[in-house]
């Protein structure tokens, strides 16, 4: 139950709060959990948790998500301390029923997007236009965004022209234009890169991965320039690379692929303004994998639907793409005690990415598994040979060792070694072009560790 908890804090708050004697009324039903707790106020804290998200809710005015009491009452809940009720109490039936409402308007918004696309596929079914202002709209962005990024192909033609070696005295500033001019041409996309680049100067490497950074953002505004003759699936990446929105109907209205998902892992990030959650999944039938993203502003509750560490039975809509990988949950069926989920090893895991690449050149990021790895005494590498204790590059008899780099940036991993200890262990990882990040694993009983 620990592992819900948003941080350290809130693990030591719910533990404080999970004693029968805070809690002055409470029960439970085979859908929803709730109990009223003694706070500082004259007026008892009212939790409650939907058992089959799980979701949560709580009158305190912590910001936290979940909160120390949902906490403290699913631990309580866990330890057999909570009576079982034939109804809930009236305040948590009503919040049941305003969930299942939403989830009634949701579905019947499902069924209608994917009505009008099925009438859409043919030609009986289209609708006939209503007006040209949207078709005008859409033809003066088309316009906008080709400029743009026919003035950043002849910038970037002057930066190599040029030379880099002034970039980090020149760069920011340039780099801050550039992307305010994106923004001006509607390529929200391609601003988000430059207001990246600062990061790359830092690094010791930083003039090789700065041309790398050039060089894929040349090859997006081609690939734009060219999209007609890409194939589909490749074209809908490039657009949606550069910026062009994906409406929330239509990948609902796409089929919708069925399977056990593994909650392999997740991380926030803060973002002007706003805090974006990356929750990472994979399937254990079809082994696809999945990133569903949230943002809230900073300080506000994000969703907590899709738990670390946890398996659930879900339908998630793609949205479109050559590597389809960012989805939304479009129905749940409940969720699954399945275990550690199953991995590559380190040998397979290149050439799982080296094709993620092929098809979608500007991935950035992609959740993978490794089964039978064991991390290097100096915490820089995932080594497939439990035997080996040097930075994985060769062993002793000069053979190549087979091994993934991790990120510099994570350090040494200090729970990830303790908890190997030497033999080799299933890790869930966040992949980047700098090396691998790791999300969590499992110990010797199966149970799940964040790392």
């Amino acid at each position: 139950m620990l592992a819900l908890a948003p941080d350290a804090a809130s693990q030591k708050g719910a533990t404080g709060v999970s004693s029968p004697a805070k809690w002055s009324a409470h029960g439970v039903t085979p859908e929803v959990l709730w109990g009223e707790c003694k706070g500082s106020g004259s007026k008892p804290y009212r939790a409650c948790v939907d058992l089959s998200e799980p979701a949560y809710r709580c009158s305190c005015p912590s910001r936290k998500f979940p909160c120390k009491h949902a906490l403290g009452l699913l631990l309580l809940w866990s330890a057999d301390g909570v009576p079982a009720a034939d109804e809930p109490a009236d305040w948590a039936a009503e919040w049941m029923d305003q969930r299942r409402d939403r989830a009634e308007k949701q579905s019947s918004r499902l069924a209608a997007a994917q009505e009008k696309a099925a009438r859409a596929a043919t030609p009986e079914g289209v609708e006939p236009q209503t007006g040209a202002a949207p078709d005008r709209r859409s033809a003066q962005r088309e316009q906008r965004v080709t400029a743009g990024l026919s003035e950043l192909e002849r910038w970037l033609a002057d930066q190599i022209a040029q030379g880099i070696a002034d970039a980090r005295r020149t760069g920011p500033a340039e780099w801050d234009a550039l992307a305010k001019r994106m923004v001006d041409a509607q390529v929200p996309g391609m601003a988000g890169t430059f207001t990246r680049l600062s990061g790359v100067l830092r690094d010791e490497d930083w003039p090789g991965r700065l041309l790398g950074e050039y060089a894929l953002v040349h090859l997006l505004a081609v690939a734009h320039r060219r999209t007609a003759g890409l194939p589909h699936a490749l074209g809908e990446t490039v657009r949606s690379r550069v910026g062009f929105p994906v409406a929330r109907e239509d990948v609902l209205a796409s089929p919708a692929v069925r399977d056990r998902w593994d909650v392999i892992g997740s991380r926030d990030e803060e973002q002007d303004r706003l805090v974006a959650r990356r929750v990472w999944l994979r399937g254990r039938e079809t082994g696809r994998a999945a990133l569903v993203l949230s943002f809230a502003p900073v300080g506000q509750a994000l969703d907590a639907s899709l738990v670390n560490g946890t398996t659930v039975d879900a339908e998630l809509a793609f949205y479109p793409g050559a590597a389809p990988l960012r989805a939304l949950v479009a129905r749940r069926h409940g969720g699954l005690h399945a275990g550690p989920p199953p991995g590559l090893s380190a040998a397979e895991t290149p050439g799982l990415l080296a094709g993620v690449l092929a098809e979608d050149p500007w991935t950035d990021s992609w959740p993978v598994v490794l089964s039978g790895v064991v991390p290097a005494n100096d915490g820089g590498w995932l080594l497939a040979d439990p035997g080996l204790q040097d930075s994985g590059s060769d062993d002793e008899d000069g053979s190549e060792v087979s091994g993934m780099r991790l990120d510099p940036a994570v350090g040494t991993p200090w729970r990830l070694l303790a908890v190997s200890g030497g033999h080799p262990v299933t890790v869930a990882c966040e992949w980047t072009p700098r090396g691998l990040w790791p999300l969590k694993t499992w110990d010797e009983e199966g149970q799940v560790v964040v790392l």
